[in-house]
């Protein structure tokens, strides 16, 4: 039991037997690889007879020194878990808890439905917080400066006034409104209360329906919406405006501010994707409410448990050194998930196994949604020790605030507040709409120049991924980060479901990685010249040579059909002693995974579409991503920032997926590259087989030393098992069948690859 002054408790988990596994299949990567450079000796010794492809099992060890070489970092980064137990019972009086402000960010209401963030928006205004109505308040970011989601959320804000006391009053568990009245009421409530079910389920319908039914020319003909009038999405100036300001709730009925800001765009300015907007939140917010915590969502992100604020204080007053709480991340988790995650995308094992391992080292990751920050480490306030270290006493000059924040003297004197280190502080908030023209100047696209934004203070530009890159700066200056993993989950999301929508995310990720593994703000650098430290480093790898992974395990799956096609292997034959060594180490390696999604509740067939889903990204989204940063490297290309679609939800299908679907689970495609090389892989290891196999059958091979056996065979197999839907989309129609432009041009690659194999 948690005594009367503990607020969390860090509990280490054992693992003593899943070490053992770890030790078992190095042990047999390095064996491989021992087996693979004697071999390669032979080859190059006295009796060698030829040398035409002592390339092939050069180019194999290279591969599986990188494959043991990932290996290592999965081991380092699963190797000590642990979980943080919160007891919010314990937190002290309201006047001793910080106030928060909630951020929530969308930039397309086509392929982020408004409806989507008026649900989130809704999620967090009901949340259970002390004097929630003083102490929280909530600002959308835009970045589509579209009137039907500021409509939308004018809508959810007046909703709010009979929701949340609502939620208050009868203790509702969930409260996102389409996946609270997605499911039957509690009948044991009484009769009061499903009368003002029935009610409020009503109002909701009402509410969903004005919103998927706004028209933007009759939005536009309300003077309330004046100002995005001739507002293009890409030229505009910032729009800020208060939607609600609790100063108007009831006593005891109080629900937090809602700002809705639409940041200024210009052609002439760069305006730095996601990292931008949350810049610009942080600045308006700076000048309206300026809480000491923030929390960022993105807008699919609902709050799950309505304790998350409470559960997320446990954290950030609960350690007796706050270096240890530098920001609190949520693990990312889904509703409405298809059965056994067909796309691979719900990453349930990730978070729990590598997740659990890295909060064990220097922290979580900073995942871009789900995330509490201290306001004063955005701003690039190092940890106290560092502070005691360097002797850095008082507050800094105005002129000192001026050059990192720039020219407005409200977020100068709101910066000095916060850097002044009191976590209680946080500006008064009766007046805030007099503070719009204020946020108005900050929003400005121009406001950047000359600052720290973007470098020192607030999110990292540089990378499509700046979350992970935020956080590793956070992270490298000598603050630790601390999990959330409640229950129920804090936030559950949107996971995206069909083929474009999943690749396009993981290569999104996987281009933004890369680019920060290869600039400046490597994690290798953070632990040479910071204070990374060199296990959090390693364990940052994990992700960052996610893209680099692709060549490599691209050229491992060329090998088997290279050997087929040419009469030639790279593995040993089954009657060759050294075949139990890779025999061993897939059985092992693929139990072991197997094991790890039985363990986390999962089905088999769960594990088996990750894997399979791993093969694809790889072979595609992770490919494209290093093709993509490569050209960018040397000029001849810039990377795209790609929204993913969000699935919009109603009050009767639980935000599951799109109901008029045969199979949503099935595969789907478009005309986009990113399909591609996973295409030509498919049909390449197709061919490969029937050429395999009738030399075998025809006899040609009998007595040809060196040439292909049962492993080059079991090569292709599986990997044609892991490509299966592209080989299904090669024979299917519609979005399921593969676009024949994306046929025409794997074909072209494979006749170019089949015909450099046998030109000799």
């Amino acid at each position: 039991m948690a005594n009367a002054k503990k607020l969390q408790e860090r509990v280490a988990l054992p693992r003593t037997a899943w070490i053992f596994a770890d030790f078992l299949i190095l042990f047999l990567l390095v064996a491989l690889l021992s087996r693979r450079a004697a071999s390669l000796r032979e080859e190059h010794g006295p009796i060698s007879t030829s040398t035409s492809t002592t390339w092939l099992p050069a180019l194999a060890l290279a591969c599986e020194a990188w494959f043991t070489f990932v290996w290592l970092l999965n081991m380092n980064g699963k190797w000590s878990p642990v979980r943080f137990d919160t007891y919010p019972e314990n937190l002290p009086d309201e006047q001793e808890l910080p106030a928060v402000d909630m951020f929530v960010t969308t930039a397309d209401p086509a392929l982020e439905p408004p409806v989507i963030t008026a649900n989130t928006v809704l999620s967090l205004l009901a949340v259970d917080y002390p004097d929630a109505g003083g102490k929280l308040a909530c600002y959308v970011s835009d970045d589509g400066c579209s009137p039907v989601t500021c409509y939308a959320l004018r809508e959810a804000a007046e909703f709010a006034a009979i929701w949340v006391p609502f939620c208050r009053k009868h203790g509702v568990a969930v409260r996102a409104p389409f996946m609270y009245f997605s499911s039957a009421p509690e009948v044991a409530k009484g009769h009061e209360f499903l009368e003002r079910y029935s009610f409020m389920k009503s109002e909701y319908e009402k509410l969903v329906t004005r919103i998927e039914n706004a028209d933007e020319r009759s939005i536009l003909r309300d003077g309330e919406f004046a100002e995005f009038i001739d507002a293009e999405r890409r030229n505009h100036p910032t729009i800020v405006k208060v939607l609600w300001d609790n100063s108007k709730s009831k006593t005891g009925e109080g629900f937090p501010h809602l700002v809705y800001v639409s940041r200024e765009k210009s052609p002439e300015h760069y305006h730095n994707f996601k990292a931008g907007a949350m810049n610009v939140l942080t600045r308006v917010s700076g000048v309206m409410t300026n809480s000491p915590i923030m929390l960022n969502v993105d807008c699919d992100m609902f709050a799950n448990n309505p304790q998350v604020v409470l559960h997320a204080m446990c954290l950030l007053l609960g350690f007796a050194d706050e270096t240890q709480s530098g920001f609190v991340q949520a693990p990312q988790k889904f509703y409405g998930g298809l059965k056994d995650d067909p796309f691979g995308n719900q990453m349930e094992v990730i978070y729990k196994k590598v997740g659990g391992g890295v909060a064990g080292i220097q922290g979580l990751f900073y995942g871009g949604t789900g995330c509490f920050h201290r306001r004063k480490v955005i701003y690039g306030v190092p940890p106290p020790d560092v502070v005691v270290k360097h002797e850095i006493t008082g507050s800094p000059s105005y002129k000192e605030l001026q050059t990192k924040f720039g020219s407005s003297k409200e977020l100068i004197e709101s910066s000095r507040d916060i850097i002044s280190g009191d976590v209680l502080l946080a500006r008064a908030t009766e007046s805030i709409s007099s503070r719009v023209e204020v946020a108005k100047q900050v929003g400005a696209c121009s406001y950047e120049a000359g600052t720290c934004w973007g470098q020192e203070i607030g999110w990292v530009y540089g990378s499509m991924t700046e979350d992970i890159l935020t956080g590793q700066r956070i992270h490298a200056t000598g603050w630790n980060s601390a999990l959330l993993d409640t229950t129920p989950p804090a936030f559950l999301g949107c996971a995206p479901t069909g083929g474009p929508a999943s690749l396009t995310q993981f290569k999104r990720w996987a281009t933004g990685l890369l680019e920060i593994l290869i600039s400046r703000n490597s994690p290798i650098l953070g632990a040479i010249f910071r204070r990374l430290q060199l296990r959090q480093c390693l364990a940052y790898l994990i992700i960052h040579v996610w893209p680099v992974r692709a060549p490599f395990e691209l050229c491992y799956a060329l090998l088997g059909p290279f050997c087929l096609l040419t009469n030639h292997s790279f593995l040993p034959k089954v009657s060759d002693e050294g075949f139990r060594i890779p025999l061993a180490l897939f059985l092992a390696y693929n139990v072991y995974n197997l094991m790890e999604y039985k363990e986390c509740g999962l089905s088999a067939r769960a594990w088996w579409n990750n894997h399979r889903m791993q093969r694809i990204t790889s072979a595609s989204a992770w490919l494209l991503a290093f093709l993509t940063v490569l050209l960018k490297t040397v000029g001849l290309s810039e990377t795209v920032f790609e929204v993913t679609r969000k699935e919009s939800s109603s009050t009767t299908d639980g935000g599951g997926a799109s109901t008029d679907e045969a199979d949503p689970g099935l595969f789907t495609f478009d005309s986009s590259p990113v399909f591609v090389p996973a295409t030509a892989l498919s049909i390449l290891n197709v061919v490969a087989i029937a050429v395999g196999a009738w030399r075998a059958l025809a006899g040609t091979a009998t007595g040809v030393r060196g040439g292909p056996g049962m492993g080059e065979f079991v090569c292709c197999g599986w990997m044609v098992l892991c490509l299966w839907p592209f080989v299904r989309g090669l024979v299917s129609r519609g979005r399921y069948g593969i676009p024949w432009s994306v046929r025409v041009k794997a074909g072209l690659i494979v006749s170019v690859f089949v015909h450099l194999c046998t030109r000799n």
